[in-house]
């Protein structure tokens, strides 16, 4: 059955609760990576009725740009899919009587469906009579990112339509309190691989066993104190970590194989080369193959659209801008030459939990910051 996102909730001059309920609409349709279909659909005939823009579908990624000769173009980009469900969808508002203080509990309210929903509320207002932005505007809603890099839906768009993500200043609407935070590390997994001999375990001497031979890495990993690193302002916190760990058929043979999965997440100041060297010496000895690789982005809070944004937005939500410890897209458009920042509510420490929520006053809050720099910048 085809979902359809109800107009009435893209409706500039509705109440603020619109935005809430057009938030729990995305989050309650299921988009697991792999099964974005349904939101995508959604969100595509949401827009095209819109005669302010230009929509371009490109499998589950939907595009939709203003063309209004403006003479500098800004994108706001967000991923559709999430985490895998972990019986916390439907959606469910508490608190609902007491205002701002209402929270939105279910998968992807925090990453990153309540930024998704900002997006489109502001994609279907702005360039409309009456609500003209200062910037040209693109819009990406896309697939596959919280999934390996190589099925990444803003990658391909890259690769299929370059042009599309062509920019002056982008924004994505990864989960960020509210707040500005510049650039993001970058990450890499590696798969160190011990050998050993199989062998009936109760003549265990007649063999090797692989998995023994895997705990100098454990004790490595463990023993590894990872960096802080001051990139333009901002300190960057690394981190070394297995995320698991595989090796044996049964369990009455001893096992000749054993893999354990790294993840490393590493300042942008180091490329990737760099971080693999990292490894490959913190791994002496080891067999080590890279699955995954990302590179990092640097803040970029000097670029003049930048520093607007971040003054802009700065002044109605306070603080100051943070670095982002997590891998983004702000990497992907980094490596296009777009200068790029993350702003988006939630918390992103609640980011892939079980009991992800999100306060319902950072939509707002989010939503009015971005029209106001957009109209104004």
């Amino acid at each position: 059955m085809h979902t359809v996102i109800d107009p009435a909730l893209l409706d500039p001059s509705g109440a603020g609760s619109d935005l809430v309920a057009l938030t729990r609409t995305i989050c309650d349709i299921p988009s697991v990576s792999g099964d974005e279909k349904a939101l995508a659909d959604a969100i595509e005939t949401a827009l095209r009725g819109r005669p302010h823009l230009t929509v371009v579908r490109d499998g589950d990624a939907v595009v939709a740009r203003t063309n209004l000769g403006r003479d500098r173009r800004v994108v706001v980009a967000g991923h559709i899919d999430t985490v895998p469900i972990a019986d916390n969808l439907p959606t469910r508002l508490v608190g609902a009587d007491d205002g701002d203080g209402a929270v939105l509990w279910g998968r992807g309210t925090v990453d990153m469906l309540g930024g998704v929903a900002v997006a489109l509320a502001l994609a279907a207002e702005l360039g409309a009579p009456g609500s003209e932005p200062a910037h040209d505007l693109t819009w990406i809603f896309y697939d596959h990112e919280e999934v390996d890099s190589a099925l990444n839906g803003l990658g391909r768009l890259a690769r299929n339509h370059p042009e599309l993500l062509h920019g002056d200043f982008a924004i994505l609407g990864e989960p960020s309190n509210a707040g500005i935070e510049g650039g993001c590390n970058g990450t890499m997994r590696v798969e160190v691989r011990t050998r050993g001999v199989a062998a009936h375990s109760a003549r265990a001497w007649t063999g090797e066993n692989a998995i023994h031979a895997a705990a100098p890495v454990l004790a490595r990993l463990a023993a590894y104190q990872p960096r802080e690193v001051a990139v333009d302002g901002l300190v960057y916190r690394e981190g070394l970590n297995a995320v698991r760990i595989e090796g044996g058929i049964a369990g009455n043979v001893i096992p000749d194989a054993c893999t354990v999965e790294v993840n490393y997440r590493f300042a942008p100041s180091r490329s990737v080369a760099e971080a693999e060297a990292h490894l490959r010496e913190v791994f002496e000895g080891f067999e080590v193959l890279v699955t995954d690789a990302a590179g990092g982005a640097r803040p970029g809070l000097d670029d003049p659209l930048a520093a607007q944004f971040v003054k802009s937005v700065l002044a109605t939500t306070g603080g100051v801008p943070a670095p982002k410890y997590g891998w983004t897209d702000v990497a992907r458009f980094s490596e296009l030459g777009v200068p790029a920042v993350n702003f988006g509510p939630g918390d992103p420490l609640l980011a892939h939990k079980d009991d992800e929520h999100l306060p319902v006053a950072q939509l707002a809050q989010c939503r009015d910051a971005l029209r106001a720099w957009l109209l104004g910048g």
